[in-house]
């Protein structure tokens, strides 16, 4: 049987000198390897751990159930926000109502990279969202976490540096293991018939496609909410809100 991976996490109640280690020594009788142990915010400790014998896992589970002072909150396959919360000491918030909603600010933004790098790395169509206010760090994150997963990049519209509309792109660029940026605003309110017809394209491609602001993508064209498989949002602190009344239709484009 191939290893799988598997992640704990527990609660400390009480962290008497020698915990860990007994731990450690209870994972080791087992022959269960751990992969990366981290701090996981206030109490909690998080393990990646790895095993070819899912009964060490169950077994695992009973025995640490009887341990004093800690209570096993997770045993499970990782998920991405796992290997995440080991791998930099802390949890990405998510949506309560929107499960498929995370949430980072602008001091997370090695996180949100990471994030965003791992999403990447996986093969198939996949549509990200991404809100944010202007000059928060949504296009340098999008361009960093394609480095991060060795993908290409390749903007179909974008404010980044001057306002890019592009009608049509290179048949390097439309491999389809590429990157797709689109900014929401300015491929909907200020393009032409042949980039919306290059939009339509590339949202019908098995690819990675990352659209900023997709609230105005979704008001000012034919796509809905549907078509996104995670949306992700970037504040500069926790409480600011992400909104576009404020400007006009003129603003948004020149500003966002």
């Amino acid at each position: 049987m191939e290893p799988k991976q598997w992640y704990m996490e527990y609660k400390i109640h009480k962290n008497r000198p020698g915990l860990l280690g007994d731990i450690a020594s209870l994972l080791g009788m087992l022959e269960v390897n751990i992969l990366t142990i981290n701090g996981v915010e206030d109490r909690t400790r998080g393990m990646l751990l790895q095993t070819d014998d899912e009964e060490k896992i169950e077994l695992l589970g009973k025995m640490l159930g009887k341990v004093e002072n800690i209570t096993v909150n997770t045993l499970r396959p990782p998920r991405l926000t796992d290997i995440l919360a080991v791998r930099h000491g802390r949890y990405i918030e998510r949506d309560s109502d929107d499960m498929k909603t995370f949430r980072f600010t602008r001091d997370e933004l090695g996180l949100l990279v990471d994030f965003l790098g791992e999403l990447f790395k996986r093969d198939g169509n996949q549509t990200i969202g991404l809100r944010g206010m202007p000059r928060v760090g949504k296009t340098e994150s999008i361009i960093a976490g394609s480095v991060c997963s060795n993908k290409r990049w390749a903007f179909v519209s974008s404010t980044l540096l001057r306002q890019t509309v592009r009608s049509q792109l290179s048949e390097e660029e439309m491999n389809p293991n590429n990157v797709f940026i689109i900014d929401g605003i300015v491929s909907t309110i200020r393009s032409n018939e042949k980039h919306y017809c290059l939009l339509q394209e590339l949202m019908a491609m098995p690819s990675t496609k990352v659209i900023e602001h997709p609230d105005i993508f979704v008001r000012e064209s034919q796509y809905d909410y549907d078509v996104f498989d995670c949306i992700v949002e970037l504040r500069n602190t926790p409480d600011e809100e992400i909104s576009y009344e404020k400007f006009t239709t003129a603003g948004l484009t020149d500003d966002f």
